[in-house]
This record gives C-alpha cells, sequence and structure tokens, in this order.
C-alpha cells in the first residue's frame, strides 16, 4: 500500500500561524496535562470492602458535577477489581478515583498494605499466604516492612523505577505475582451474587461504557475468562495490565481450584514470574479456556499503539475498545475526557466509540511535521554510521545517496522517508535517523520506555541534555501521506461484520 499525498508534495509543511492556534486548542482541550477536578463520591474506609454509592448515575442531569455515566442494567452485576501495590497507590490511583470509577457503582482495590487513597480503602490481599511461603520468598521482606512500619517501610530502591511499565526489578513488582489467586478468590467472596467480574491495574483504562456493551454480548450462566492472549512457559493466558474478565462460573471453579491445590499453587508461584501466568494455568486446570478478546483488551497505551495494527484478522481500527494499557495519569484524563464528551454528542449510547474515532479525537490533532523533544518510536529502518557498518558495501551501494546521510541531519531523515511510499513518521537523535512505516503517537522523550509495549525495543530515553538544542530527539510525521493512511485504514473495515468479537 502507497499512501497517498493529499495535495502538492512540499520538502516542508509549515502551518500558518492561525492553524497551529486552532492545533494548540484542540490539544489543551483534548488532552489535559493537569489533574482533572475531583468530584467522586464519599466512600466508607472501613476494613472491608464497600459498594460506592450511588448505584448509577444515568446522565448529566443527574449528576451535580455534569459527568455522565453510561446506563446499563448490567453494571448492578459487575464487580470491578482494580490491583495495586503501596508502591505505586499514591501515584496512579487518585486521576482514577476522579474519572472512570466515579462511574462504576461497585468496585473494591486490592494491593499488599491496608491504606486509604484519597478517601477510598485500599486493602491488603496477601494476608493469607502462609508463613513459609513468605519465608521462602525475598520479595516479602518488602510485604513484612509494610506491614510492620507502613509507608515508612517503603524506601527509595522499592520506589525506583514504578513507572508507567511496571519495573521487573521492583521489589513491588516481583510481590505483586501472588495477588492474583488470593484477589480473584477475595473477590468471589466479596460479591458472591455478582455475574461478571472485571481486573484491572492502576495503569489500565477501562472504558467503562464499552466494557458493559461487550459484556452484555455474552452468557454470564457460562464461564468465561475473557482476556489479552499471551504466551509464556508454554501457558496461554489472559494478560494482567489488559484487563480481563471472570463470569461467576469460571470464577466459582477457579476458586474451588485454588482452594484444593493451593501449595501446588504457591510453589509454582515461587518458581514462577508472573501472577497472570499462574492464574491462567490454574483456569486451564479448572477446565475453564481463555476467549481472546483482542482487540477490544488492548496491551498498549494511546501513545504506543500501532494504529494499523492487525491480529487474528482482526483490524483494531475498525473494533470498539474496552481497555488500554501504560497510560499514565494525564492519558487517563485525556481519554476520560473524550469519552465525555463522546457520550454528550452520542446519547443513549448507540454508537460505542471505535478505536479509529480515538486516534480521530485524540491522536491525529497532535501529529505535526516536526515536534522537538518527542519520541515517536519509529520502529522500522535505522540509519546510523552503526548501522551502515553492518552491512555490506554491496547494501550500502544500493542505498541512494540521502538514505546514505539519513542521519547527517533532521531535514535528510524526513527525505529519506519520503523516498520511501509507505513511510509515514520518522525520528532523528544527532547521528540517528529511524523511519516507520507504522503511525504512533509516542511521547516526550523523557518518559520511561515501555517495557511490554510492542515499540519497546525502539524507544528513545534521553539522555541528559547538555542545553544545546541539537542534542534532542526530534520527531515528525508526512503529514500529507495522514489522509491516505485513515483512507487505507478505513478500506480494512468492509470486512468486519460485527465491531464486538463474541466467537
Amino acid at each position: 500500500m502507497v499512501f497517498k499525498t493529499s495535495g502538492p508534495r512540499l520538502r516542508r509543511l509549515r502551518p500558518v500561524i492561525l492553524a497551529s492556534a486552532l492545533l494548540i486548542t484542540i490539544f489543551i482541550y483534548l488532552w489535559p496535562t493537569s489533574s482533572l477536578s475531583s468530584s467522586s463520591s464519599s466512600s466508607s474506609s472501613s476494613s472491608g470492602p464497600t459498594r460506592n454509592s450511588p448505584a448509577v448515575a444515568a446522565s448529566a442531569q443527574d449528576r451535580e458535577d455534569g459527568v455522565i455515566c453510561p446506563q446499563s442494567p448490567l453494571m448492578k452485576d459487575v464487580f470491578v477489581v482494580l490491583r495495586t501495590g503501596a508502591t505505586e497507590a499514591r501515584e496512579k490511583l487518585p486521576v482514577h478515583l476522579r474519572t472512570v470509577l466515579t462511574c462504576v457503582p461497585d468496585y473494591v482495590i486490592f494491593s499488599d498494605m491496608d491504606e486509604v487513597v484519597d478517601g477510598r480503602a485500599v486493602h491488603d490481599v496477601l494476608g493469607g499466604v502462609n508463613e513459609t511461603i513468605r519465608q521462602a520468598a525475598p520479595e516479602f521482606a518488602l510485604y513484612d516492612r509494610l506491614r510492620t512500619r507502613g509507608r515508612d517501610g517503603l524506601d527509595y530502591e522499592t520506589l525506583f523505577g514504578s513507572g508507567p511499565s511496571g519495573a521487573v526489578d521492583n521489589p513491588g513488582w516481583k510481590l505483586d505475582k501472588w495477588k492474583f489467586m488470593p484477589m480473584v478468590d477475595r473477590a468471589l467472596q466479596e460479591r458472591p451474587a455478582a455475574r461478571w467480574f472485571v481486573f484491572i491495574e492502576p495503569d489500565t483504562y477501562l472504558m467503562w461504557a464499552n466494557m458493559l456493551e461487550y459484556l452484555r454480548r455474552f452468557d454470564a450462566g457460562r464461564a468465561w475468562y475473557l482476556g489479552k492472549h499471551m504466551y509464556a512457559s508454554g501457558v496461554l493466558f489472559a494478560h494482567g495490565g489488559s484487563g480481563f474478565v471472570l463470569s461467576r462460573p469460571a470464577l466459582q471453579r477457579v476458586s474451588a481450584h485454588w482452594r484444593a491445590h493451593r501449595a501446588e499453587i504457591e510453589q509454582a508461584t515461587l518458581k514462577g514470574w508472573a501472577g497472570d501466568m499462574i492464574l491462567g494455568k490454574a483456569m486451564k486446570d479448572a477446565g475453564v479456556d481463555m476467549f481472546w478478546a483482542y482487540p477490544h483488551l488492548q496491551g498498549d497505551s494511546l501513545t504506543a499503539l500501532d494504529w494499523a495494527v492487525e491480529k487474528l484478522e482482526r483490524p483494531a481500527w475498525c473494533y470498539a475498545p474496552a481497555t488500554f494499557h501504560h497510560m499514565d495519569a494525564d492519558e487517563v484524563a485525556a481519554l476520560w475526557q473524550f469519552e465525555q464528551t463522546w457520550h454528550r454528542r452520542h446519547p443513549g449510547g448507540g454508537a460505542p466509540p471505535r478505536f479509529r474515532d480515538l486516534f480521530h479525537g485524540l491522536v491525529r490533532p497532535r501529529l505535526r511535521a516536526e515536534r522537538a523533544g518527542w519520541d515517536n518510536v519509529s520502529v522500522g529502518r535505522e540509519y546510523s554510521d552503526e548501522a551502515l557498518a553492518r552491512l555490506s558495501q554491496a547494501d550500502v551501494d544500493n542505498l541512494s545517496l540521502v538514505e546514505q546521510n539519513a542521519h547527517a541531519s533532521f531535514d535528510m531523515c524526513e527525505a529519506t522517508c519520503r523516498q520511501q511510499p509507505r513511510c509515514i513518521q520518522f525520528s532523528f537523535l544527532p547521528g540517528k535517523c529511524s523511519v516507520s512505516d507504522e503511525l504512533r503517537l509516542g511521547r516526550t522523550s523523557d518518559a520511561q520506555c515501555l517495557e511490554y509495549s510492542n515499540a519497546a525495543g525502539k524507544c528513545v530515553k534521553e539522555a541528559a541534555s547538555t542545553g544545546e538544542a541539537d542534542d534532542i530527539v526530534r520527531s515528525g510525521w508526512i503529514m500529507d501521506r495522514v489522509p491516505g493512511y485513515v483512507d487505507w485504514l478505513d478500506e480494512s473495515c468492509d470486512k468486519v461484520q460485527d465491531i464486538w468479537v463474541t466467537k
């Protein structure tokens, strides 16, 4: 596919002042950088999880703050479980408590320590792990400190790296794998009458209206384990960060299996590296297969997602998302604002937003011919002295003169991208040019790279600046190819008969 340009080919696109002002206005409106004002209702801080009120806030007229919440008879049957940890709770929970969770009538927050965050009770879910296991697993040293000293038990080392992606060397991250089995068992105890249990993390964005619309298409009387597929150590499981959903029959089966085989599962957890994998194995052993709910349950964020991604012959562009992962507070606030605007424009819930709607509302207005201090995660071909040195002389000779000098300047990097018909974006760091056929938004170049993102291998984390203007990452998109790119993706929807994956 060649992306056709929308007008005469220009060497550089220079928007006029009026267009720039318009884009800045759209950016400020759709992508807030400050916290949203808090308007959440009060919640009990007693020792046990409690039902939040009001039960349903159906429309802007029902809420003094003007927030629009979805109307669905299914809401009373869905219990949302948010799993977090002391190393990240105060950083990541508040934005959820001010946004999406204000519309969720029944939820609980599980962690590795009892505490209250922004007036909401957070509950320790690890208290039942036996002493023998705790002595055998080094990560429980952090848990013991939290139990005896509270937040004073945290130090710089345990907090280091607790960013949007989690951190595999963080003791809090290692402790997290122990929460999965107690969490699902405890959820059933807390809400035995719930028909659906939705499990998310503090960097997961839950598109609540879309999730409810998706779940109503399934028979809650059957055993369902819905998730974004992932393989590890020969186990197929639902990725925890993408969110996963269990129906009550499925939860009853795995809870019974956990109680019957607890010692065996704890030993597997001790040796394993991820709790969602341990849960996936337990689900399989309990006779519940995972339903591949991709792309509704999404492993990437708005900034890292390849908008043309297609897996299982399902182009994400055409479907309705229910979750995103690796979302920081600004992204959560922006997507929440987008949803609120969408619901006002589409009253009655008859038009669920699809991935393509999010692209047009949140991503496309932020694309530029040039953005300084920005890494758009161009994952295609790299041009640098090191990259050229890895090529044979014959391969170098086959490169155009522009390609051979792509890493000399931002302009040459852009020209290299333009020479390639499918190239849609590029990034330049002095001495290095990367071009890509995949469109991503990216983020500021000093942001943390996402270990589990599809684009992780190309994320540029900027070194300490020298103060010179030419030592920062600069990115750009071939703006006159974006309309053709969008048309190409729209055409992929011709083969999609239903925007919901149910079989």
